[in-house]
């Protein structure tokens, strides 16, 4: 039954992550940048400075609404996760060092890419029964394209419930579990045989966490979040800063081995990597794990700001997929390549090879620092998709069906923790891509209302 799921996962997983796809992502980013005439650029000054001085302005929301920095801080939260960790790793170890070239390549595309879902997604947004602000890929296929395109706001959000338990819960959940083990076997706090018994507690507990904060509503999703995120990035970014000064003499050749390997991956990687296609593919797949630019997730949280000009939100958008693929995915990047560890090119690798990043150049103790920041990020996830989830599950249903759905969200924590996880990546993956098909299409037919809106809004300026 395993082998039968695995072929067929693999088969979909090649079909949705092939050349049609990779067409598709960078041809509706491109299209979008040309039509916006390269927003992302043109206006990237003006986005980090409007946005970095929202972050610190202190405003509270409405009811049924976030404040723009918790907006930002809950898409952050789901974007910002093991994606920038294990994603990287097991990018660089299929795809070779050439595959964080097209994590940049789909990120300089993605920004314009999640500036118009998050546009979108504010212009379109409705309240719902409860008076909460509600959007995302579904409310702007349902408003912006009419009755007729209904299909595809229902096969998003049918997506999107799937892709929620195992992208936004069990991998992350696993992530966690794995860090706390390698810490805690390091300082030989605990025994192989434990292990088990660990993991399960550990699934309960954040299972309770995930549960009371979910149940409390967008309100405390934001309080959690706006203080979560900045403290992980923050920290996170100082550890690996550490490891590239210390290593400084190798980033040369790392950036070296990152742009030659792109086009010539068995060159860097003693022809274990020879697909320059498998290096491209990783490289995408996983830089939109992480920074989702084309799924239209994070427009889900967005669409909750309290705030009256799509554009001015959208900017987050442009500075969400910077902080994430340019900052945060580079670090981790350079922490594995130039700390020089050992690389099995052409086999899965995770969380576990950017922690030996660290611990080669730090020593065994900063596995503790390391387990911390893995439990921001993928606690921080779990909470971002949570609230995906939730407004998908409303979409299809009713908000009735929104508590139920948290209930079950939050006990996969347990599945998460005790199994595992091999496949699960695999498919998560898969889903993710099928999440992306009817969003970009969306985009793809909505682009005038997207250069009009960011016409008018900086006509007025």
């Amino acid at each position: 039954m395993y082998e039968m799921i695995e072929s067929i996962n693999s088969a979909v997983n090649g079909f949705v992550w092939g050349l049609p796809a990779m067409v598709c992502i960078f041809g509706v980013g491109l299209y979008l940048s040309l039509r916006t005439r390269f927003v992302q650029i043109r206006k990237f000054p003006y986005a980090i400075k409007t946005t970095i001085g929202r972050m610190f302005r202190k405003k509270e929301s409405s009811d049924g609404s976030l404040t723009p920095f918790q907006a930002v801080c809950t898409a952050l939260a789901a974007t910002v996760g093991t994606g920038n960790v294990a994603g990287v790793a097991g990018a660089i170890a299929i795809g070779g060092p050439g595959a964080v070239f097209w994590m940049w390549a789909s990120a300089l595309f993605g920004m314009c890419t999640k500036f118009a879902e998050v546009t979108l997604a504010v212009h379109f947004r409705e309240r719902n029964k409860d008076g909460e602000l509600v959007g995302g890929p579904m409310y702007y296929i349902k408003n912006g394209l009419g009755k007729n395109w209904q299909w595809l706001a229902v096969l998003f959000s049918v997506f999107g419930v799937l892709t929620v338990f195992g992208t936004g819960n069990a991998t992350q959940v696993n992530t966690i579990t794995a860090s706390i083990d390698t810490a805690l076997l390091n300082f030989n706090l605990i025994s192989e045989s434990s292990i088990g018994t660990l993991n399960l507690i550990i699934g309960i507990v954040i299972t309770i966490l995930v549960g009371l904060i979910l149940l409390g509503g967008i309100k405390r999703i934001g309080k959690v979040t706006e203080k979560l995120v900045p403290f992980m990035a923050v920290f996170y970014i100082i550890l690996a800063l550490g490891v590239v000064l210390l290593n400084i003499k190798r980033v040369p050749n790392v950036f070296y081995q990152i742009i030659y390997g792109a086009f010539n991956p068995s060159a860097v990687t003693g022809g274990l990597v020879g697909s320059f296609f498998l290096s491209m593919q990783k490289g995408v797949s996983r830089g939109i794990f992480s920074n989702e630019a084309g799924l239209g997730t994070g427009s889900i949280a967005h669409a909750c700001a309290d705030t009256q000009k799509p554009v001015k939100q959208g900017l987050f958008g442009i500075f969400e997929v910077f902080a994430d693929t340019i900052v945060i995915c580079t670090l981790t990047a350079l922490v594995i390549l130039v700390s020089n560890v050992p690389i099995t090119y052409g086999a899965a690798a995770g969380a576990e090879l950017t922690i030996s990043g660290f611990t080669s150049t730090y020593g065994s103790w900063v596995s503790v620092f390391t387990a911390v920041a893995m439990c921001c990020f993928a606690f921080s996830t779990i909470l971002g998709w949570g609230l995906y989830g939730a407004r998908c599950i409303e979409f299809l249903f009713s908000s009735r069906a929104v508590k139920p759905f948290m209930v079950v969200y939050s006990l996969v924590a347990i599945i998460g923790a005790t199994v595992e996880l091999g496949l699960l990546w695999s498919i998560a993956e898969t889903f993710n891509g099928l999440m992306s098909i009817p969003n970009l299409i969306a985009l793809f037919l909505l682009s005038g209302t997207v250069v009009k809106l960011t016409k008018e809004y900086f006509k007025e300026k």
